[in-house]
C-alpha cells in the first residue's frame, strides 16, 4: 500500500468525472451516514461534479446514533450539497410486521440487519430514477474481501468508488481532503467504524482491526502470498484462516457488483473494473 493518498485523490476524482461523462449524467446521489467512507466519497464527488450536481440522503434506522446524523449534516453543509433527511423506522417496522408470520418468531439477526440496507438502497435508487442522476457506492476494498456489504442494499450503485481502496488507506485520504481545510468532520475520522444495523454494532465485532487486516489482505491480494507463507512471516493464524475463508465465502458477490475505479494493479473484482 505504498501509493500515496494524493495519487489516490486524483485517480478517483478523474475517474468519476469521465464516468459520468461516458454515462451522459451530471449528477449524482449518495447515502450519507456519517461515517468515513460515505463522507470520503461525498467530498470526492464534489470536487469532481461540483456541489450543485450532488444530493445526500441520510437515511436514519431505529439503531442509528444521533451523532452520526449529526456528521452527516455537519460535512453536507460544509460541502454546500443539498440533502434530505428519510428516516426509515416506520418502513423497516412495517417489513417485520409483514415478515412475521414467515419468520415464525425467529430471533433477529444478520437478516433484519440486510433489510435495513436494502430499504436504503431502495429510497437511493428511487432518488436516482426520479432524478436522472447515478448512484455512487461507498463500499471499499477490505469491506468486499471480507463480505461486509449486503447485496441489493449497500451494495448498489452505477460506480463503487472506494472499491480498490483498503479501509486504512480511505482513512489516509480523508486525511489528505482535509489538509487545506477541514471538509471531513473530526468526529468523523476518530469514531469506531460501525454500520449501526444493531444497537451498539461495531465493525470490530466481526471483523478483525483495520490496521490487522488490511496488511493480510495486501498480501493476499496485490502481493499473491499464500496464508502459509503470511504466517511463517509473522501474521497470527488465526487471523489470517480468518480472512481466507471470509474471502472464499463472500467471492461470489463480486460476480453481482457495480464497476470500480481502478487505483491499484490488483483490484479485488477482476470482472467490470473501470478506470
Amino acid at each position: 500500500m505504498s501509493l500515496l493518498p494524493e495519487h489516490h485523490y486524483q485517480v478517483l476524482v478523474d475517474g468519476i468525472r469521465r464516468f459520468f461523462a461516458e454515462a451522459g449524467k451530471t449528477s449524482a446521489v449518495l447515502g450519507l451516514s456519517g461515517g468515513i467512507d460515505s463522507a470520503v466519497v461525498l467530498s470526492l464527488a464534489v470536487d469532481a461534479l461540483g456541489a450543485a450536481q450532488v444530493h445526500g440522503l441520510m437515511m436514519p434506522s431505529p439503531f442509528s446514533t444521533v451523532h452520526s446524523l449529526t456528521d452527516a449534516i455537519k460535512q453536507a453543509d460544509c460541502e454546500d450539497i443539498s440533502y434530505h433527511i428519510l428516516p426509515i423506522d416506520a418502513i423497516y417496522h412495517k417489513f417485520l410486521r409483514e415478515l412475521a408470520p414467515a419468520f415464525e418468531s425467529s430471533q433477529p439477526d444478520l437478516c433484519e440487519e440486510n433489510i435495513q440496507a436494502r430499504i436504503r438502497a431502495t429510497l437511493l435508487m428511487a432518488y436516482a430514477n426520479k432524478k436522472d442522476c447515478l448512484l455512487l457506492n461507498t463500499t471499499n476494498k477490505s469491506e468486499l474481501a471480507m463480505g461486509y456489504g449486503t447485496l441489493y442494499g449497500d451494495l448498489a450503485g452505477a460506480l463503487m468508488v472506494l472499491a480498490d481502496l483498503y479501509k486504512t488507506q480511505v482513512y489516509e485520504l480523508a486525511a489528505f481532503i482535509n489538509i487545506e481545510k477541514v471538509r471531513i468532520p473530526l468526529s468523523t475520522l476518530s469514531k469506531e467504524p460501525s454500520a449501526e444495523l444493531r444497537i451498539n454494532q461495531k465493525d470490530s465485532d466481526t471483523l478483525p482491526p483495520y490496521p490487522l487486516l488490511d496488511p493480510i489482505l495486501y498480501a493476499l491480494v496485490e502481493e499473491r502470498q499464500s496464508p502459509e507463507a503470511i504466517i511463517a512471516a509473522g501474521g497470527a493464524k488465526d487471523i489470517v484462516e480468518q480472512v481466507v475463508q471470509a474471502k472464499h465465502r463472500s467471492s461470489f458477490k463480486g460476480l453481482q457488483l457495480p464497476p470500480l475505479i481502478q487505483v491499484s494493479q490488483a483490484p479485488l473484482l477482476s470482472p467490470d473494473k473501470w478506470r
